[in-house]
């Protein structure tokens, strides 16, 4: 069989093998693999018949469910370049990413969350924008999904076949924004074959297999879920369940009712269905496998991920948009304590240093992370002057993440370069001392930020979720705390929040706590 590099090639070579199994499990419908490949090509068909030439960018703004995967795949069985769109985005918002990719064609979800996101657009302010194409209801002027489908019917099938052939494993697939938490986001493009090498490794290292039933509640427009979720499931066979809106309940109950197996997540979401009340009375015996990662995992929490929600299989990973989503991976079989206080060694192909601008430093002293190998990305879009500093001269991508490497290679991440800040001439990580505090029986999540300090420049300040039923207070917090760290890292404030702010994708937004204490 000839290497699968393309994701058309991909959805043509496990749909054939796997034509009677399901691949996608909704509430509402369910889609054998054979289904989905016949959706995508309709999709492909329709998108040729409009015009869409290989290489145009293609946009979808839709929340996890059937319609993401057909028309992202669709618009890449076509030889388009998918752009995913945040769904938590005002329509402001969509309209840069748009404007900024030059986007011609838009698949967007009509009433979400009471918001009727096709109809909120200006399209006068989008002049490259020429379609639009409504899922769901929707007031928008566009087409209708289901319309649009069937225009497709008017091109044969070997013109779909001729522009899927045309594609190689270097043509670019996708383009996936930046959040932009530290100034405009930029468009980080990546490339079939790498994206499908990446991925297909993350499959074979969680050991997913065709039995599997797959939980994506990572939002699809982010790497964890378009590729970590629908491109790991498509390599391996297995069963997708999408779900579009978070709720520890209905997670819950979805992972008793269709016996999940595996379920990937940033920490916040275990955090979550751990502090739901609920959980002792649902049968989630049947999860199996997690993927977990961000810069800070306390080590508690790996530890009650295995003893209160059962997860045999429990890995931690690192990557970024610039280096296809993924970089390292824990493996199965290492000990508890790797699992928890490291994000693994580099996946296959991919180099890791730690390193001072350009200058390499040696095992276990603090650093920038950087990677170079198969997965890094092939461009900012059109942004050569920020791509080019991305770059160290020998091709090292800078990531902006603080680590350090053991004799092993193992990397333990501690912190964004960002959101360090210096108290008292002493450097600050942030995401040490939320680890420290996290170890504390009464806090359920925390986030720390730098604080203006007038004698000591800046100073710690923590935003505590308390567990249930907790009452600890400000000043019994920082006195645990003078006993567990160096004075210089102790939070001079405490903050107790319901909730912390996050993005889509789960990560803690600091820039909102920084703009509450100022």
């Amino acid at each position: 069989m000839p290497e699968i590099t393309t994701t058309p090639a991909l959805v043509d070579h496990i749909c054939r093998q796997r034509r009677e199994a399901d691949f996608l499990v909704e509430a509402h419908q369910t889609l054998s693999y054979g289904q989905f490949r016949e959706a995508v090509r309709a999709v492909a068909a329709s998108l040729i018949n409009r015009g869409i030439q290989a290489g145009d960018r293609v946009g979808v703004w839709c929340p996890n469910r059937s319609e993401w995967a057909i028309a992202a795949f669709g618009a890449q069985y076509a030889g388009a370049v998918l752009v995913t769109l945040n769904t938590r985005f005002k329509a402001t918002e969509a309209q840069q990413t748009l404007l900024d990719s030059g986007a011609r064609l838009l698949f967007s979800i009509g009433n979400f969350l009471d918001t009727d996101h096709a109809a909120s657009l200006d399209l006068s302010q989008l002049p490259a924008l020429e379609h639009l194409v409504t899922i769901g209801e929707s007031q928008a002027e566009g087409t209708a999904w289901s319309d649009f489908i069937t225009e497709g019917l008017e091109v044969d099938a070997d013109t779909v076949d001729a522009r899927r052939d045309s594609i190689g494993a270097d043509s670019p697939s996708d383009i996936i924004f930046t959040s932009g938490t530290t100034g405009r986001a930029k468009g980080v493009v990546t490339a079939h074959g790498q994206n499908l090498r990446a991925f297909s490794c993350f499959a074979d290292l969680l050991g997913l297999e065709p039995d599997d039933r797959y939980l994506v509640i990572n939002p699809f427009f982010h790497s964890f879920g378009y590729k970590a979720g629908i491109l790991a499931c498509l390599s391996a066979g297995c069963a997708l369940y999408p779900m579009a809106v978070f709720d520890t309940g209905s997670v819950l109950e979805t992972i008793e009712r269709e016996r999940i197996t595996v379920m990937p997540g940033p920490p916040t979401l275990f955090q979550s269905l751990l502090a739901e009340p609920e959980l002792a009375q649902r049968d989630i015996s049947s999860l199996a496998k997690a993927t977990t990662g961000a810069a800070i995992i306390p080590v508690s929490l790996i530890q009650r991920m295995r003893d209160e929600l059962g997860i045999d299989t429990v890995i931690t990973a690192y990557g970024l948009s610039e280096c296809c989503g993924l970089a390292t991976m824990c493996r199965r079989g290492d000990d508890a304590e790797t699992i928890a206080t490291t994000s693994g060694c580099a996946i296959p192909g991919v180099e890791l240093r730690i390193a001072n601008d350009a200058t390499p430093l040696p095992t276990g002293e603090a650093g920038e992370i950087q990677l170079r190998g198969f997965n890094t990305m092939q461009a900012y879009f059109a942004n050569p002057e920020a791509t080019a500093a991305t770059f160290t001269a020998d091709g090292w991508l800078r990531t902006g993440d603080i680590g350090v490497l053991d004799e092993r290679g193992y990397l333990r991440i501690t912190d964004r370069l960002k959101d360090m800040f210096i108290c008292g001439g002493f450097n600050c990580y942030p995401a040490e001392i939320e680890n420290a505090l996290s170890a504390h029986s009464d806090v359920q999540m925390v986030a720390v930020v730098g604080a203006p300090d007038e004698r000591l420049g800046e100073v710690a300040h923590a935003f505590v979720v308390r567990r249930p039923g907790a009452e600890i207070n400000e000043a019994e917090l920082i006195t645990w705390s003078r006993e567990q760290m160096a004075n210089y890292k102790v939070p001079r404030g405490v903050t107790f929040v319901d909730a912390l702010p996050l993005n889509a994708s789960g990560k803690v937004l600091k820039t909102e706590l920084r703009a509450h204490l100022a």
